[in-house]
């Protein structure tokens, strides 16, 4: 098991630097110097030599991938040739915001997801299953930008319960924080909802058709007792798109934020893109490939905790 771990977790890192390796390779085959975008269109050939040799640029593309990736590992993503700013700094100034924001729309989507697809597959044709059937359809179909528009409409305009848009940090009170980010985490957990729930009908409701099922049952044991095995067994598939989900939030929080006017990694990456700063978009791509590589490897091991079968085939 130990073996397995070790392997999961070099694999895990082997990835996350190929895709460090692809994404440093893109910001630089752009066309130009980024000396010229930060000194200008009237810079001499000299000036630019002089701020490509100080800042590394002169060097073959291996050895600057190696310097950054060294940087990088010690917590260190560089200093913006636009800004001057340090990266990681800006970096961390903007993640808690993106990170609340989708922690709770995780943890909304987890408990509701599971907690709907478990009473739906124990009562299949029910009530209950027809309408978390039409509602999983429509949560799949309904852009999360809309709805936040939507909920912004109704909740803030018209019902005035919560503010329409920015962000109260947790220092200013757990009650005004929790205002703030309820309708962006709502409208990023929905399709979540939805997907988690389609997905733990489905497998709990083929788990409970299992063999092994009918005799838990033959041999006495309670409906709860059966319904608390054959959910764990149904578990590892809904774990595994759970973490996919985890990592595609923070892709989709990027939309929201700017729904919400919400200071998050979205405002960051936007002014990274827009001012061509690509030092600040490497470092926040790099951190959600981190996020995606790692939430992954967390389910996988857990499924392996989880299934006695995955155990034995390490």
């Amino acid at each position: 098991m130990l073996r397995l771990i070790a392997g999961r977790i070099v694999s895990s890192i082997g990835t996350l630097l190929f895709v460090g390796l692809a994404l440093f390779a893109l910001t630089r085959s752009g066309p130009g110097s980024p000396a010229r975008i930060v000194l200008g269109a009237d810079a001499t050939a000299e000036q630019i030599a002089q701020f490509e040799q100080a800042h590394g640029l002169d060097r073959p593309f291996l050895p600057q991938y190696a310097a950054w990736l060294g940087d990088v590992m010690r917590g260190d993503f560089g200093k913006s040739f636009v800004t001057g700013r340090d990266v990681a700094t800006d970096i961390v100034n903007a993640l808690p915001v993106t990170l609340s924001i989708v922690l709770f729309a995780f943890a909304i989507a987890l408990v509701c997801g599971i907690g709907i697809g478990v009473f739906a597959a124990l009562r299949p044709g029910g009530v209950f299953d027809r309408v978390s059937r039409f509602a999983a359809v429509l949560g799949l179909s309904i852009p999360a930008f809309w709805l936040g528009i939507v909920l912004i409409r109704f909740l803030a305009v018209d019902l005035r319960l919560l503010p329409p848009g920015g962000y109260a940090p947790l220092s200013a009170g757990l009650s005004l924080h929790l205002q703030s980010i309820m309708m962006p985490s709502l409208s990023l957990a929905v399709y979540y909802i939805a997907v988690l729930a389609r997905m733990t009908q489905a497998s709990l409701q083929e788990t409970l058709r299992g063999d092994y099922v009918r005799t838990a049952r033959a041999m006495g044991l309670s409906s709860r007792q059966v319904v608390f095995y054959a959910l764990v067994n149904a578990l590892p598939p809904v774990i595994n798109l759970a973490a996919l989900s985890f990592g595609y939030m923070f892709g989709w929080a990027l939309i929201i934020e700017q729904v919400f006017n919400i200071p998050g990694l979205s405002r960051a990456l936007l002014n990274a893109i827009s001012q061509r700063d690509f030092l600040l978009l490497q470092g926040i791509v790099f951190l959600f490939t981190a996020i995606f590589v790692f939430a992954n490897l967390g389910a996988d091991l857990i499924n392996r905790v989880l299934d006695p079968r995955q155990r034995a085939t390490a």
